[in-house]
C-alpha cells in the first residue's frame, strides 16, 4: 500500500474473504461486522492480516486521500479454478471427484452430510463486479460481492448439480464420518444491491455446467 501511495496509484482494490469475520456472530453477516470479534482459530493469522487491509484502506484515505478499497467475495468457482481434490475449494474439488467416479465406475463420494449451506459466486460475475468496483465504487469501506441470500444452497444440492452436469448416473454417497465444518456463513449483499439492484447473477446450475464442461474439455491442462 505504501508503494501505491508513493507511486500515486489511482485506485487499489484488495480482496478480503468471508472467513475473516468473527467466529461467534449473527447471520447474515455484513461489512459493518468485520471487526466485531475474533475470527475462527483455524483462520486467525490469515483473518487478522486481511482485516488490517481494511484498517489501512481507511487510514490511507484519511491521511493521504488515497482511493484504496476492498471487496469481500463469497465462495468463488468457475473455469480455470484449482480442481485439486486435496486442496481445491468445494465445487472444483467435487467436479474432479465426480469426473473420477464416472471414469472409474465408482460411487461419487462427498465428504460430510451435505447439509451445510453456502453462497457461491461464478468467477465471471465476480470479475465483472470487480471491474465495476474499480471504476465506480469510491469508498474505503469494504463491499461484499455475493449472490443474494435466497441463492444460498446446500452442499448436497451442489453435489447433485455437479453429478447432473457431468452426466454421472452412478451412486452419490455422503461420508458422514467426515466433518461438515461450519453450517452456514450467510452474507448480506444489501450494500451491493443498493448500487446494482438489477444485476443478474449466473445461477448455480448454469455456472456448474459451464465449469464441468470446461474441466472435461481441458482435463489434461487443468490445475489438479
Amino acid at each position: 500500500m505504501e508503494c501505491c501511495r508513493i507511486n500515486k496509484v489511482k485506485k487499489l482494490v484488495s480482496f478480503l474473504s468471508t472467513c475473516i469475520f468473527p467466529d461467534k456472530t449473527k447471520y447474515p453477516i455484513d461489512e459493518t461486522m468485520l471487526h466485531d470479534g475474533p475470527p475462527h482459530p483455524s483462520n486467525e493469522g490469515y483473518a487478522y492480516a486481511k482485516r488490517l487491509i481494511d484498517t489501512l484502506n481507511r487510514a490511507y484515505a484519511e491521511e493521504y486521500n488515497c482511493n484504496f478499497t476492498s471487496i469481500i467475495p463469497t465462495n468463488i468457482y468457475g473455469p480455470h479454478d484449482n480442481f485439486s481434490i486435496q486442496n481445491g475449494h468445494v465445487i472444483p474439488g467435487l467436479i474432479h471427484k465426480c469426473y473420477n467416479a464416472k471414469k472409474d465406475n465408482t460411487p461419487f463420494t462427498v465428504w460430510g452430510s451435505g447439509t451445510p449451506l453456502r453462497q457461491f459466486i461464478y468467477s465471471l460475475d465476480l470479475a465483472k463486479l470487480t471491474v465495476w468496483v474499480m471504476r465506480d465504487y469510491h469508498s474505503p469501506d469494504p463491499i461484499t460481492l455475493s449472490v443474494d441470500e435466497a441463492a444460498e444452497v446446500s452442499i448436497k444440492d451442489v453435489a447433485l448439480s455437479v453429478a447432473k452436469a457431468m452426466k454421472f448416473e452412478g451412486e452419490v454417497k455422503f461420508d458422514t464420518d467426515k466433518a461438515d465444518g461450519q453450517f452456514k456463513k450467510t452474507a448480506c449483499n444489501k450494500k451491493l444491491r443498493g448500487y446494482l439492484p438489477d444485476y443478474k447473477f449466473t445461477s448455480i446450475d448454469e455456472g456448474i455446467q459451464k465449469s464441468v464442461d470446461w474441466f472435461v474439455e481441458n482435463y489434461e491442462k487443468a490445475r489438479k
